[in-house]
């Protein structure tokens, strides 16, 4: 079957190519076209099973209504939450995202942004990796439009939709001190990424408010992840009658505290307070409901879809937007009575 073109549809309804052309790229008004004969060439399109070319349509309108978004890690809660989000507002205005994960691994990140920019996407969404400051400022040396998410870099001028995790650490903090906790260990990777280190700014911050002076910050290394984190658990629980609680300072960190603690029957929290930084559905299967910061995952990802369009459609936007992080209070903190 001969595949239909602007032509035929042209000729079946009487008019010039350039005419349907105007109709079909959503430039009626624009262009002044009669608004019935508008809708002939709309229907005639569709009687004619008219599908357009989009290459061809892309190189006209220098679009492709296409955007890459790069994740740190796919199976990462945070990651499929914000990745919904901007899937939905992309929907409704029309738009494929095209994602795929670093991996947390610098090489595969660049690798990433070449493969979407040599794509011709209209922007990019990214969710950088440690040391991925050279490959940014690469990007910024183009006509590419971005958004950084979550992480940022404050040395770099970056649209960039982010959480405010010095407070959120703040907070979740302040609220185990309130509940009568003394000594709280907080345990964290080793890293060098701004939003990690906040939230251990957050932590001693609110120590130092309340004339506690000294910190118990365990850092586990990506690399060893586990034997750091069974030296970290080893070390709390051999003074657990000093210890009040763990901060958690992730989901990920977390899971693999409380499967230690239950492997060591240390209960939660009659044995010790647990707090985590942001949630997991894995929590839904301990026998305790957890305590934690829960962060506006829908709220960034439709932030971070729509500040990216501004840019697309040359709007000159310089966003750094602080999101707050809410408090989920669950029975992993005991309250603890001077």
């Amino acid at each position: 079957m001969k595949k239909v073109n602007l032509k035929d549809v042209a000729q079946h309804v009487g008019v010039s190519t350039a005419l349907v052309s105007y109709v079909l790229n959503g430039q009626a008004v624009e262009k002044q076209v009669n608004k019935e004969t508008a809708e002939r060439i709309v229907i005639a399109a569709k009687e004619l099973n008219y599908l357009p070319n989009q290459i061809a349509k892309s190189l006209k309108m220098r679009k492709t209504h296409t955007i890459g978004l790069v994740v740190a890690d796919i199976n990462y809660r945070f990651s499929t939450g914000i990745t919904r989000a901007i899937e939905s507002e992309a929907k409704k205005k029309n738009y494929t995202v095209i994602y795929g994960s670093s991996n947390e691994n610098e090489e595969k990140f660049a690798e990433l942004i070449d493969v979407f920019v040599n794509r011709r996407v209209d922007g990019l969404i990214l969710v950088p990796v440690e040391n991925s400051q050279d490959q940014i400022r690469k990007l910024q040396k183009t006509d590419v439009p971005f958004v950084l998410v979550d992480r940022i870099f404050p040395e770099m001028e970056t649209n960039c939709i982010a959480l405010d995790n010095h407070k959120a650490s703040y907070t979740s903090t302040s609220y185990l001190i309130a509940r009568g906790h003394k000594k709280i260990a907080m345990v964290n990777y080793k890293t060098t990424l701004f939003h990690l280190l906040e939230r251990n700014r957050g932590y001693r911050d609110a120590l130092n408010e309340q004339g506690i002076k000294e910190e118990w910050l365990y850092e586990i290394n990506t690399e060893s992840r586990s034997g750091d984190m069974e030296k970290a658990l080893s070390d709390i629980i051999s003074q657990q009658d000093s210890f009040d609680a763990i901060f958690f300072a992730t989901d990920t960190l977390a899971l693999d505290g409380l499967k230690l603690l239950n492997n060591k029957e240390i209960k939660v929290p009659e044995g010790i307070s647990v707090f985590s930084f942001d949630e997991s559905e894995a929590f839904e299967l301990f026998y305790t409901p957890i305590t934690h910061s829960k962060q506006p995952l829908e709220e960034m990802g439709k932030l971070a879809f729509n500040t990216l369009i501004e840019l697309i459609n040359q709007n000159k936007v310089n966003k750094l937007i602080c999101l707050q992080a809410d408090l989920i209070v669950g029975q992993s903190c005991r309250e603890i009575l001077v």
